[in-house]
């Protein structure tokens, strides 16, 4: 049998056989040739098909294996971990080798324990004579965060500032003490450990009773308090944690009992009966800094704890009163018609005349049998409104005042908790903001109502609990503070005390000259008690007193002495005396005011408070100046009769990067670990879930985060943390993009490939020479680098003396990352592999008094990688200091090659390099297309600088060869570019690409980039471009279109350039 006849596959045409099936044979239909051509043709199609598929899978392949290729050492990198067996404390092993990159978890790794047990932080460190007068010392204490706390940012580049600060000090061989602290922080535990017992226990902290209370409190501070301080020591800081405090530890409370009796005594603490802040959901008084500004700009629903429905703020209520015996009629407005309740006068200017026909009338009050008085009085605005103001004296501040002046009733129309009292008739018993809506609907009843109107307004909010503020009448304790403020603008006046920046002056001498007595007393269960006693006497001979009088308060450091001072003070046997204690506790700002002292063990004479007090600095936040600030200077001078300390620094606010203030709600309040550690944007969200964010809240975070932080926040490392706090360190406010660190952390990682190359370039047996000094055989790249180390150090030590931290962080920067690392190390390395002994010893030298000068300015910034680094290089003698905490700082007199006219030479040949990458760079040159460089100078001065560098330029701009010419003309077929007025760059491209094929490439880019160009413009066209964009994105897309235009004219250039050739 034939082939043809056993066909048994296809034909071409797709049917199982060409043949007629009906005699049974396959035999396969003859083709024309245009079938057989048609055929041809669709089957190379096919075939370009499939190759162009099993490409594209390749592709496909190629990429998943690269993206796997890149995630796995992405994982990689983040397994890098230091797993050599270091108990807690010891030195950490940095005899292995050094890993390919840097990685934060494994530098931190170690260090601080080791720091911490070998006691390089305590002032004790510093010679058996650290107690010696003699001695220069420098002294600082941190701000006390809060027990409950946890680091935000603000904590983190206060602790940042400081340390550096520290760390400067300590190296520069001062006897140094940082003594941690934290604060029992009153209302905030107090809520936190209230929430606590009511989650877990249903209970409230009157099921349980103050006592009981209390030791819940401390039972949770003792298993959650110490969080803080490991956050502090994750970011570095080199406390003394030995002499760590509470200001709840007996020491402490010690002193503050001290403080109050003292104060009591001498007239300067005493009751009184005014408006405070009132959180009727805490039932305490709060201070100022504890209250919140709401900002409307008009009618606005807001929650308020408590309430199921969201109350209505922002308006202006108008209302009539009548006057007595008369349908004649006064109307007033009022953001808070509750508080009509409480009125009881009208006020109006007394050269109003629509209201002189009622100076000294009667108005009636329609719910109440209360007569009220039309008063005059010139604080009244009688342009704004009605030019009649209603007088509510016990629940606003400014007709408070009124009320003193006039002598008017002062009413209390509400209970602690925000309910109305028994007085006000038909409303007594409602809540607050339920009294607000029954009110106005009172007044339409009967016929008063007259309109409402939107208002612009600042809603006064309780921070801890989101209430909002009542101001209300309550007997407290005040400290008298004028004399004491007087003392404090005096002090900065003299320049006894100094305030770093001096902006600051004249907040402080805004709020210090003009005063109000300051509040201490908060009705809490948890803090350091009242320690007042009220005198009740059983003896008829004696008038009993009032709670409100201070007349029957006696402080006492124990009831015992109370009760001895009382019978003295009333001529009455101590018998017939009965104490009750004030339930009260003092604010948490009186015992911080004291922390200078009370933590060296004030009032008692201890060696310490003799060493260290007065200190020498605070560093602070600005926002608290005057609440922590002007109050420790005050008590400071008072109870010491000197000032805490010499010089006050305040850093700047942090905020984010679009400048906004830190808010939960909005998204961008990030804890300082996820920067060091990293942390996904899914994480980032959860987080929020932690917080007392409604919904919406929370959905609008989430929102903000996505934007900010798309893929969540890359590990940075406490390091670049650090570094990029301080470096922004200046002004009012730090605009901080958390995702800047990042590139610290890429300098990092800059600081460690140098090192590393150092290390190798050094040689296993290189010995440092015992002095930084010179050989004679220095070249002139060495002792430019030796230069530019001598700015570097006088620059840094100029910053931290000044309080110019950008100054100093940006001089070791451009030093590492400009200078050694971009130029140096590029220099040395033909001479590290080449075969001249000579120079490498010389230029080792060199290199090592770099590297050791460059960790030491670096490490008050960067304290962890410095270590790491440092421990890895050579000592110059077997007696130095084991650590780089405890090396000494460098001095300006020991680095004395500062050569400024080399500087300008050596910049110029860098100019010279830069011209020629540029070029390369624009006509895509990889390092190995080696190009012939001329050099055009205008004179021979030019080209003298030039000749003393051919090797450099040579190897720094991958070209050839050098050629500098004076009087010759550089060969065509040369890109060009001007350098500067005496000197350009003639790069030779002739002959080493193919000129219409990278034109048509450059053409290519151009036009690609010119579309990106065209929709970027025809999206700022677009009618709602400005009002739906946000201005962030449009900045940036300003910016984006500006790049694209000066990268389309270097395109356009480059053409004409290569068309020319």
């Amino acid at each position: 049998m034939s082939a043809i006849q056993n066909c048994d596959k296809p034909a071409p045409s797709g049917n199982t056989c060409g043949a007629d099936e009906a005699d049974g044979n396959c035999i396969p239909k003859v083709k024309s040739e245009k079938e057989l051509a048609k055929e041809k043709k669709r089957l190379e199609k096919l075939e370009k098909f499939k190759a162009k598929q099993e490409k594209i899978e390749a592709q496909k392949q190629q990429k998943k294996k690269s993206t796997n290729d890149e995630e796995k050492k992405k994982e990689e990198r983040k397994i890098v971990t230091y797993d050599i067996d270091t108990p807690p404390g010891e030195k950490k092993d940095t005899k292995c080798s050094m890993p390919d990159s840097y990685n934060p978890a494994y530098v931190e790794t170690a260090w601080y324990e080791w720091w911490v047990k070998s006691g390089f932080f305590k002032p004790e460190y510093a010679g058996e004579d650290f107690r010696d007068p003699s001695r220069e010392k420098f002294v600082i204490v941190i701000p006390p965060p809060n027990v409950t706390g946890s680091l935000h940012l603000g904590h983190a580049l206060t602790e940042a500032v400081q340390d550096a600060i520290v760390r400067w000090h300590r190296m520069k061989g001062k006897v140094v003490l940082w003594n941690p602290g934290c604060d029992h922080a009153g209302i905030a535990t107090q809520v936190v450990v209230e929430k606590k017992l009511w989650k877990e226990r249903k209970l409230t902290r009157h099921d349980l009773g103050r006592e009981e209370f209390v030791n819940e409190v401390w039972k949770w501070k003792e298993e959650k308090g110490d969080r803080i301080y490991h956050q502090l020591k994750k970011v570095g800081g080199s406390y003394d944690w030995d002499r760590a405090c509470f200001t709840m530890d007996p020491k402490l409370s010690r002193a503050v009992l001290e403080a109050f009796v003292r104060l009591h005594e001498q007239g300067l603490i005493y009751r009184s009966v005014r408006l405070v802040n009132w959180s009727c959901t805490l039932r305490s008084a709060i201070s100022d800094i504890e209250v919140d500004k709401k900002e409307l700009t008009g009618r606005t629903l807001l929650s308020v704890p408590g309430y199921q429905e969201k109350v209505e703020f922002g308006v202006l209520v108008f209302f009539a009163y009548k006057l007595e015996d008369s349908e004649e009629e006064v109307v007033v407005a009022t953001t808070r018609i509750e508080t009509m309740l409480g009125d009881t006068a009208v006020a109006v200017h007394p050269d109003d005349e629509r209201y002189k026909h009622l100076h000294g009338k009667f108005l009636r009050h329609p719910f109440v049998d209360r007569r009220m008085p039309v008063v005059c009085d010139d604080f009244v605005d009688k342009n704004f409104g009605t030019g009649a103001v209603k007088i509510t004296p016990a629940h606003d501040v400014n007709d408070y005042e009124v009320g003193v002046r006039h002598n008017l009733p002062f009413i209390n129309i509400m209970t602690d908790d925000g309910n109305i009292s028994d007085e006000c008739g038909q409303f007594a018993g409602m809540k607050r903001f339920e009294a607000r809506k029954a009110v106005l609907e009172a007044l339409k009843a009967k016929g008063l109502y007259r309109e409402t109107k939107d208002n612009p307004m600042v809603v006064p909010m309780c921070s801890r609990s989101k209430d909002v503020i009542e101001p209300l009448l309550k007997p407290q304790w005040y400290v008298d503070v004028k004399d004491m403020s007087a003392k404090a603008v005096e002090a900065v006046e003299s320049g006894e005390l100094k305030i770093i920046p001096d902006m600051h002056v004249k907040i402080w001498n805004n709020w210090l000259e003009n005063p109000k007595d300051w509040c201490i007393s908060r009705q809490l269960w948890w803090g350091h008690r009242v320690p007042a006693y009220f005198v009740t006497i059983n003896d008829s001979s004696v008038p009993p007193g009032k709670d409100t009088d201070g007349e029957y308060w006696i402080s006492g450091r124990t009831e015992d002495e109370a009760r001895q001072k009382a019978a003295k003070k009333f001529n009455i046997p101590e018998d017939k005396i009965s104490l009750r204690q004030d339930p009260d506790v003092l604010d948490t700002w009186f015992s911080s005011g004291l922390f200078p002292f009370s933590i060296f063990g004030w009032p008692e004479q201890t060696p310490d408070l003799e060493t260290f007090y007065p200190g020498t600095l605070l560093e602070t936040g600005h926002d608290i100046l005057f609440f922590w600030v002007a109050r420790m200077v005050m008590l400071g001078q008072t109870l010491m009769g000197k000032l805490p300390f010499r010089e006050v620094y305040l850093h700047a606010m942090v905020r984010d990067a679009h400048g906004r203030k830190m808010s939960k709600s909005l998204g961008n309040v990030i804890d300082p670990l996820d920067v060091i550690n990293g942390i996904s944007l899914e994480d980032l969200h959860k987080r929020l879930f932690d917080g007392n964010l409604d919904e919406k809240e929370v959905q609008k975070a989430m929102e903000g985060q996505k934007e900010d932080y798309p893929k969540g926040i890359p590990e940075c490392g406490t390091d670049a943390l650090r570094f990029a706090l301080v470096a922004y360190t200046q002004g009012r406010d730090i605009n901080l993009d958390v995702l800047r660190v990042q590139g610290y952390r890429f300098f990092c990682n800059k600081l460690w490939n140098a090192t590393k190359f150092a290390v190798n370039g050094l040689g296993e047996n290189f010995i440092p020479i015992p002095t930084a000094e010179l050989s004679g055989k220095e070249r002139e790249m060495d002792m430019w680098i030796l230069s530019r180390l001598s700015f570097a150090v006088e620059q840094s030590n100029k910053g931290f003396e000044t309080y110019d931290f950008p100054t100093a962080t940006t001089a070791v920067y451009n030093f590492w990352l400009y200078e050694l690392c971009d130029w140096y190390l590029e220099y040395l390395k033909p001479i590290l592999y080449g075969s001249d002994e000579d120079a490498k010893t010389v230029c080792r030298n060199v290199l090592y008094t770099c590297l050791d000068t460059g960790l030491r300015l670096i490490h008050p910034f960067m304290p962890f990688v410095s270590e790491e680094l440092f421990q890895r290089l050579p000592r110059r003698t077997n007696n130095e200091p084991p650590s780089i905490c405890v090396m000494p700082y460098p001095e300006v007199k020991q680095y004395p090659w500062r050569n400024i006219e080399l500087e300008s030479d050596v910049e110029f040949v860098q100019n010279v390099v830069k011209s020629i990458r540029s070029v390369r760079s624009d006509y895509n040159l990889t390092p190995k297309m080696k190009a012939d460089v001329y050099l055009k100078c205008l004179d021979e001065e030019t080209a003298s600088v030039l000749r003393t560098h051919p090797d450099l330029i040579k190897a720094l701009s991958s070209a050839d060869d050098v050629h500098i010419l004076v009087k010759e003309i550089p060969p065509k077929g040369c890109a060009v570019q001007t350098v500067s007025a005496k000197c350009e760059t003639h790069l030779m491209l002739k002959g080493l690409i193919d000129i219409g094929k990278e034109i048509q490439k450059l053409e290519g880019k151009k036009e690609k980039l010119g579309g990106q160009v065209t929709k970027l413009r025809e999206a700022a066209t677009t009618a709602d471009y400005h009002t739906k964009v946000p201005e962030h994105v449009r900045q940036q897309n300003a910016e984006k279109l500006n790049e694209l235009t000066i990268e389309i004219e270097k395109l356009a250039r480059a053409i004409e350039t290569l068309a020319k050739i």
